[in-house]
């Protein structure tokens, strides 16, 4: 008997406002990419911004891995999405963000926190 994948869906809330909150977000994901979770790293509020080219450099922590860095993890092995709305409030696009980051609805982000074996976590 096989144990199922159990997944790790976060929704990031603060962007460059709140660094160590975002930052704990993406460290997160990140260590969870590594642990071998299924992980989608969602973008919200303020965080949508991070999912611009170069916006990752305008959060800077103390003692914390660099949020491109971890972000570059989480799209190596795991899915990134911006709330549709987010972005849409923001005025950017699908063409606008990082080669990999998707833009999706609150359909979708529902569809994975209900799924078997997923665990959700807001920062």
């Amino acid at each position: 008997m096989t144990t199922p994948t159990r997944s790790l869906v976060i929704k990031a809330t603060n962007g460059a406002d709140r660094p160590e909150t975002v930052n704990q977000a993406f460290t997160v994901a990140a260590a969870a990419v590594v642990a071998g979770a299924d992980v989608s790293l969602w973008l919200t509020g303020e965080a949508a911004w991070l999912a611009l080219p170069g916006r990752t450099d305008d959060v800077a922590l103390d003692h914390a891995a660099p949020i491109g860095d971890l972000l570059a993890v989480v799209l190596d092995a795991g899915t990134v999405t911006v709330c549709t709305q987010c972005a849409a409030r923001r005025g950017f696009g699908p063409d606008d963000v990082v080669p990999g980051i998707r833009i999706a609805g609150a359909a979708v982000f529902v569809e994975e926190i209900l799924a078997a074996g997923a665990q959700a976590l807001v920062y």
